[in-house]
C-alpha cells in the first residue's frame, strides 16, 4: 500500500512532535506550580496590588454577625477571612487543582494508560493520512486507466508502467491483473483476487493495536479502582485513632479509584471510536478496490478480448458491406 519508507519516517515524525508537546507539557505544569506556590504563600496582610493600606485596629477588623461571635478580619480586596488563616486569594489557588496533580495522584498504573493514550494519538494520526482515498484510490488515474484499456491505447508493457508509476494500492491491484493479460478470466479474476487480499490486509494494518488500546485501558482502570479500593479498607483496618482521623486515608484510596477507572475510560471510549471508524473506511476501500479490479479483469482477460475482436471484425465488415453497396 504505502511506502515503508515514508511510513517509517511519518511515524518517527509524529514520535517526536509527541514528546516535545509532553516536554512542554510538564515544563507549563511545573511553571504553574511554582508560580501558584507563590501566590498562595503572599501574607493575607499584606496587599497584593501593590498599594500600601493604612494599618486597621482590632476594633475595626472584628465584627458580629448576626449576634454570634464569630471574628473576622477585612482582608485587602474587600473580602473577609475566618479566623483560621484561610484567605480567599489562598482558597482560589487550592481550589484550582492542576492536571498533573490529578494524574500523579491517580497511582502507578496511570502511567501504562498516558502510554496507551500517547500510542492511540499516534496510530490515530499515521491512520487518518494513509487512509485518504486520494492516496488509496486516485480518481483521476483509475478512471483514465481503465477508459485506456477500454478503448485499446494501452499494451502490457505501457499498463505495467503506469501502474508502476502510480504507485498506488489500486495501482498495485491493477498491475497484479496487467501481469496475466491474455490469460482466463479465472487466472486473471485469481490474481487481482489475491493481490486485494494483500492491500486489504495493509489497509488494516494498526487497527489491532488501536482496538487492543480500547480493550486494555478499561481493564487497567477497573485494576486501579480494585488496588485504591485495597488501599481504602486496609486503612479502615490500621488506622490509629491516635494519629487523628482517618478519614483523609480512606480518601485517598477512594480517589485514586475513581481516578484511574475515569482515566482508563477517557482513553478507551475514543479508541473505540477510531476503530470502528477506519474499519468501515478501509471496507469501504476493499469494495471499491474489488469493483474496479473487476472492471481490469472483464478488458484483459483472454475471452474478453476475443470477443474485442470479434466486435472489431464485424464492424470491418459491416463497413465493407455498406461501401460495396
Amino acid at each position: 500500500m504505502n511506502n515503508p519508507q515514508q511510513s517509517t519516517a511519518f511515524i518517527g515524525a509524529t514520535l517526536k512532535l509527541a514528546v516535545c508537546a509532553l516536554i512542554a507539557i510538564f515544563a507549563f505544569a511545573g511553571s504553574s506550580s511554582c508560580n501558584a506556590q507563590n501566590f498562595s504563600n503572599v501574607p493575607t496582610s499584606e496587599p497584593v496590588t501593590g498599594f500600601e493600606v493604612p494599618a486597621r485596629t482590632a476594633s475595626a477588623n472584628n465584627s458580629t454577625i448576626s449576634g454570634q461571635g464569630v471574628n473576622t478580619s477585612v482582608a485587602n480586596d474587600g473580602q473577609f477571612v475566618d479566623p483560621s488563616g484561610r484567605s480567599a486569594v489562598a482558597g482560589a489557588a487550592s481550589a484550582s487543582k492542576r492536571l498533573f496533580d490529578v494524574l500523579r495522584s491517580g497511582g502507578v498504573l496511570m502511567i501504562p494508560i498516558g502510554i496507551c493514550s500517547f500510542v492511540l494519538v499516534v496510530f490515530i494520526f499515521e491512520r487518518m493520512i494513509s487512509l485518504r482515498k486520494a492516496r488509496i484510490i486516485p480518481g483521476p488515474f483509475s478512471t483514465r486507466f481503465l477508459d485506456q484499456l477500454e478503448n485499446g491505447d494501452l499494451d502490457r508493457s505501457s499498463a505495467l508502467s503506469l501502474c508502476e508509476t502510480n504507485n498506488s494500492p489500486i495501482a498495485h491491484v491493477f498491475a497484479a491483473g496487467i501481469q496475466k493479460w491474455g490469460r482466463s478470466s479465472v487466472e486473471v479474476e485469481q490474481a487481482v483476487l489475491d493481490e486485494g487480499e494483500r492491500t486489504s490486509t495493509r489497509l488494516r494494518s494498526y487497527l489491532r493495536l488501536i482496538n487492543g488500546v480500547a480493550t486494555v485501558c478499561p481493564l487497567l482502570g477497573m485494576l486501579g479502582t480494585v488496588l485504591g479500593m485495597i488501599h481504602a479498607f486496609d486503612a479502615i483496618a490500621t488506622v490509629d485513632a491516635t494519629m487523628g482521623d482517618p478519614k483523609s486515608v480512606i480518601a485517598t484510596g477512594i480517589s485514586q479509584a475513581l481516578l484511574t477507572t475515569a482515566a482508563g475510560m477517557t482513553v478507551a471510549i475514543p479508541a473505540l471510536i477510531a476503530y470502528l471508524f477506519f474499519s468501515s473506511r478501509a471496507d469501504k476501500h476493499v469494495m471499491e478496490i474489488d469493483r474496479l479490479g473487476m472492471k481490469v479483469v472483464n478488458l484483459i482477460s483472454a475471452e474478453a478480448l476475443s470477443n474485442k475482436r470479434t466486435t472489431k471484425t464485424t464492424t470491418r465488415s459491416t463497413k465493407t458491406t455498406k461501401k460495396a453497396a
